[in-house]
């Protein structure tokens, strides 16, 4: 009974750390896609964004904290890119034309 004992002290442990050292390959592996590690985002063109599109190219902080104030005002949703041309405020297709007209009837640059 005591040497099933040891067995089963010696085992365990090893057993564990095997179940842990497969979970975090399989979590890390980067292979096809299949890691579950989000990768590093990478910055883009302006017409990298899928459906969004650049309504406004904000020349500093405080630019774009007025910007993103107006188009919240006006209920538009949008997001702020740092693409490699500088950061531009996306909206959704539907929503540029008004947020462009926002923008323009504001004095935004475009």
């Amino acid at each position: 009974m005591e040497g099933l004992r040891l067995i089963i002290q010696l085992a365990l442990p090893v057993l564990v750390l095997g179940i842990l050292v497969a979970f975090l390959r399989w979590t890390w592996t980067p292979r096809r896609g299949r890691s579950l590690v989000p990768r590093t985002p990478r910055r883009g063109a302006p017409d990298e964004y899928g459906l969004l599109v650049a309504v406004a190219a904000p020349a500093d902080d405080a630019e774009t904290v007025r910007l993103t104030a107006l188009l919240d005002a006006a209920g538009i949703r949008h997001t702020l890119v740092d693409t490699t041309q500088g950061p531009r405020l996306m909206v959704w297709p539907d929503s540029a034309p008004s947020a462009r007209r926002l923008l323009r009837d504001t004095g935004a640059a475009s």
